[in-house]
Parts: structure tokens; sequence; C-alpha cells
């Protein structure tokens, strides 16, 4: 296994003119109308035919990223925002019928059965069930939903709070609510709870008109809901719906009374008779809050340092990030929210961008961040961009799964061994906390997309719901109904991208089956892990984690048994029932 970095190569254009930009439609649909009009008069041909349309596909990609990425570096600049529109409006509707006819000639050629079944398999299978979805008169209504969307990011990037006499946005923050001042976090969870709510009738507007398109598309595709429908559209091909009725089942039984666990201790450092919902990220009077680096560059130098220790190769892949400009991680006004990897399909090089303001939750998204980056470096040399486009339950196990394996070396975060131990037991915390409110965040999907017409209050009492399902019930709410029954707003992924969230869930447990591997053979769970994520998506879901050498399994069984892998690792760390 390639412990080294060697540099990626960009993408050699042979169909495209080198010099080729996506300025309008005109100047593009004359390539897919050349993809459509080929001859394939053999194996070879259909080989090459599917070359060009990846190498089409990656241009492509390159440029739509780049238009997402410059808008969420700043939603204030409106050509930023006209270019995204204009791709997103006038181009991406008028490829879907070119898609969906280049698909039907790829099923209906005779040489499509010669492609290698072993690497080809799950790619002809997506192909098959977008030609089984695809309607032409969802096309517009896909677009405006796309432009819908955005606005989530546009209307929280707007919001911030003042603090003595200092304006933050909600992400920098999110960081005084680790402030030993309890009366200081009491004063800026006020704060952004009030500022939240002042956008809850424009954000309950947004999503009821991102619900009644949605449900448009599924109704005009033949499914009774969009539940069923989007699905359908991620692939799921490997877990049903009943599947995740058992993840949260699973959850609720074995992973909630060990964040429980979690809860009561930070309430015993804290000396609190009543825990409130400021107090979750709390340190004790006399403990500061873990100031891990003050600028991005600092923080991407540091993940550098801490790659390299594991393996040359993933530092490699940051350098050059670093080099080509590729990291814009410090949060600013007008930057929309969030963190991301953005693969960049042609150059291989991808982008990440993060909300950083100084905080232990930043050390993890870099590492997180990190992990997907090196997941785009292993895929990039595969033979089609469609390889390349792999399920978010895999590439979510390559970012959580480098946050564990990383873990060790945040030495160089952290000089004393305490605050190490506190930033270790932090992202453990993490870790098992974030699975309930995954598991919340999805039954309320299934909640809102199967329950056609609710009203707002109906839609706050079914949250409330599912919230009190997967609570520990310590921390007191009292006083604050209305913020916590409008807290799903603040969730990106049920405005962007629907039912796109349970797979953290998944790869959570992924990568505490990971992280167990490494704990028992470093090298060996490296070289697994390095094997599984060179694969792309030529493999399916199942084949991916036993080639990282773990179960795709998130049954109430093996969640016991992950649980009861962390709970002595807690035990350890001074955490107990």
């Amino acid at each position: 296994m390639m412990h080294e970095f060697v540099p990626l190569e960009k993408i050699k254009r042979h169909f495209l003119p080198e010099d080729f930009k996506i300025t309008d439609w005109e100047n593009l649909e004359p390539w897919f109308k050349k993809l459509l009009d080929r001859q394939l008069n053999s194996a070879a041909d259909l080989e090459q035919w599917l070359a060009d349309i990846s190498e089409l596909e990656a241009v492509i990609s390159e440029d739509a990223c780049w238009r997402q990425i410059k808008m969420t570096c700043d939603t204030t600049d409106p050509a930023i925002e006209e270019a995204f529109t204009f791709f997103v409006s006038e181009i991406e509707p008028r490829m879907k019928p070119y898609g969906f006819e280049l698909n039907k000639k790829l099923v209906a050629s005779p040489y499509s059965a010669n492609l290698d079944s072993a690497q080809y398999f799950p790619y002809l299978r997506n192909v098959k069930n977008a030609i089984d979805l695809y309607r032409e008169e969802n096309v517009a209504i896909q677009a405006e939903v796309n432009l819908k969307a955005q606005q989530f990011g546009v209307i929280s990037g707007g919001m911030t709070i003042e603090v003595d006499g200092k304006e933050y946005t909600l992400q920098q923050a999110a960081k005084l609510l680790q402030n030993p001042d309890r009366d200081l976090r009491e004063r800026v969870f006020r704060k952004i709870g009030e500022r939240r709510l002042l956008e809850k009738d424009k954000l309950n507007q947004l999503f009821d008109e991102l619900l009644t398109l949605r449900g448009k598309i599924a109704e005009n595709a033949g499914f009774d809901n969009y539940r069923d429908y989007k699905f359908r559209e991620l692939g799921r091909f490997d877990y049903t719906v009943d599947d995740c009725f058992a993840f949260h089942n699973a959850v609720k039984e074995h992973i909630v009374p060990l964040h429980a666990m979690l809860v009561k201790h930070r309430k015993a450092r804290l000396a609190l008779d009543v825990m409130k919902p400021w107090d979750g990220d709390a340190e004790p009077q006399g403990t500061q809050p873990l100031q891990p680096f003050n600028t991005g560059k600092e923080l991407s130098d540091k993940a550098v340092k801490v790659f390299s220790r594991l393996r040359p190769f993933f530092s490699g892949c940051l350098e050059t990030m670093q080099k080509m400009e590729r990291l814009d991680l410090e949060s600013r006004k007008g930057k929309a929210p969030g963190g991301y990897n953005c693969p960049l399909a042609e150059t291989g090089v991808p982008f990440i961008f993060m909300n950083a303001a100084g905080t232990m939750s930043d050390v993890i998204t870099m590492m997180h961040e990190g992990g997907h980056a090196v997941h785009s470096f292993l895929s990039h040399n595969l033979k089609l961009s469609a390889f390349k486009e792999y399920p978010m339950e895999i590439a979510e196990l390559a970012s959580m799964s480098m946050e564990l394996f990383s873990m060790e070396h945040w030495d160089e975060f952290f000089a004393d061994d305490s605050e190490l131990k506190r930033a270790q037991l932090e992202e453990l915390e993490r870790a098992i906390s974030v699975l309930p409110w995954i598991a919340t965040i999805d039954k309320y999907q299934h909640w809102l997309y199967t329950h056609k017409g609710h009203s707002v209050e109906e839609r706050e009492q079914a949250w409330v719901a599912i919230l009190n399902e997967f609570s520990t019930g310590i921390v007191d709410w009292s006083g604050f109904n209305t913020l916590r029954a409008n807290q799903w707003q603040k969730q990106l992924h049920l405005f962007e991208v629907p039912f796109y969230y349970i797979e953290y869930g998944i790869a959570q447990l992924g990568a505490l089956a990971m992280w167990r591997q490494y704990r028992n053979n470093k090298e060996q769970a490296l070289n697994n892990y390095m094997s599984a994520l060179s694969l792309g998506y030529t493999k399916t879901l199942k084949e991916l984690y036993a080639t990282a050498g773990i179960r795709f399994d998130f049954s109430p069984a093996y969640v016991k048994e992950l649980a009861d892998f962390i709970t002595p690792v807690f035990n350890q760390m001074g955490v107990k029932a």
C-alpha cells in the first residue's frame, strides 16, 4: 500500500479542447449532441464513448463546483450569485434530457454486456435507476428546488449577534458557549436563540415551498411520497426504510444511555444542580476553553503535521491544497454556514471550506474534511468520473475515521497532556452524542415527507415528540419551548439535501469499528482504509466496508457491540455511569 504522496495530474482532455470553458448552453450543447449521435460499433467504441462522457462530466462538474464554492465563500456578491443561478437555471436543466438519452443509449448498446461487471456494476445499476426515475416535467421543478434551497444559506449567512459591543457570526458566537462564565454563556445562548427565532417564519415559509415542490417531483415520478422517491434517487440499494427504523431503535436502546453517562459526567464536572442548554459545551470555572490555534493558516499547518505522522500520503494531500490555495477556513461575515470538502473532478485537487473560529470543534472539522480530501485524492485516477461519485455512507466513513485515527497526534495542537486528553474526550463525546441527533433528524425527515399537508404547528409538535425520544432528559429547557420546537431549522440538510443525514450515523458506527481495528493493528487499519477509498464506487457499500475490514451493519446487535467497545474507553478516561 502506498505511503508516500505522488502528485496528481490534471486529467488530460482528448474530447474537448484544452481551452474550452463553459460560457452558456449554446457552446456546451454541441458536445452532448456529438456524444448522442456517435455510432458505437464495438466494445472499444463503447469504452471510448464512456471515457469522453466522463471527460465532459468532469469539466462541467468542476465548473459548477467553482460557482458553488465562490458563492459560499461570499454570499454578498451579486455577480457570484448570478453566475451560480445562471448555471442552475439555464445550464443544468438543459443537460438533464441529454443525460437521460445518453443513459438510454448506454443501456441499449449490446456491448454494455461486455463491460467488466466487477468494476461497472454499481455504475450500471445507477444508470438504470436514473432512467427509471427520469421525468421531463421534473427538470424545471428540480431547478427551482435547487435555487430555493440556496436561500437557506443566504438567510443563515446573514445571521449575526452582538456581544459586548462586538459582532459575531453564529458560528463565532458558539465558541463563547464553551466559556466558564455561566452568565456570559446564558447571554450568548439567549441572543443566538432570539436571532434564530427572528427568521422562524421565513424559514417555515421556505420549507413549506420546498415540501410542495418535492412532493410534486415524487408524484410525477409515480411515488406515494417524496421519502420513497428520494431513497431511490439516492441509490440506497444496500439498505431500506426499515433498516433506518432499526438504526433509530438501536440508537435509542444502546447509544442514548451512553450519551446520558457523558452528560451526567459534564454536569458533575460543572458542579451543577440544574443543567441548562448553555451548559452542554462548557468547562468548569478555572478551566479555559481549548485554544488549539488562532488563524486559518495555523490550523492547516498543524493539520499537515498531524497527517504526516499518520502517513506522508495524507499530509501530501493537504500540502498540495495549501499550495493551490484550495482552503478557505476562517469564519467571517457574509460566508455561508457549515463546512465541506468539494471534490474537483478534472484537476483532482479538492477545496475545503469551513468557518473556523479557533475552537476544538474546528480541529475536528479540519480532520473530518481532510479525510474527505484524502478520499478525493485516492479515487482521482479511477477510469470514469462516475466511479468517483461514491455514496455518502463511504464518503463519511473516510472523514469520520480520519478524526479518530488522528486523535493520538493532536499534541501538535496541544502541548499540555491534560489539554490533549480533554480534546480526545471531546472528540469521543461528539462521536457518541451526534448519533442521537442523527437519529432525531432522520426520523423527523421520515415524518415530514409521509405526513402530507401538515401545518407548522403539527410540524413543531412532531419535532418535539421525536426530539424527546432521543433526549437524555437531563438538560432543563424550561422557558425555551419555542426555541426548542424550532431547533430543526438550524439543520442545513433538511433544507438543502433532504434525507442526506443518516449516512453520517451509518458512517459514524463504521468509524468506531475502524478505530477499534486501528487500536488493534494501526498499519493494517490504515492499509484497509486506503484500499477501500481507492475503489471509489466500483464496489457496493457492503463490499467497500468489507475491504475496509469492517461490517456494513447498523442493527441493534451490532450497535450494542460497538457501544460495549467504547464504554470501557470512556471509563479509562474517567467517565463512569
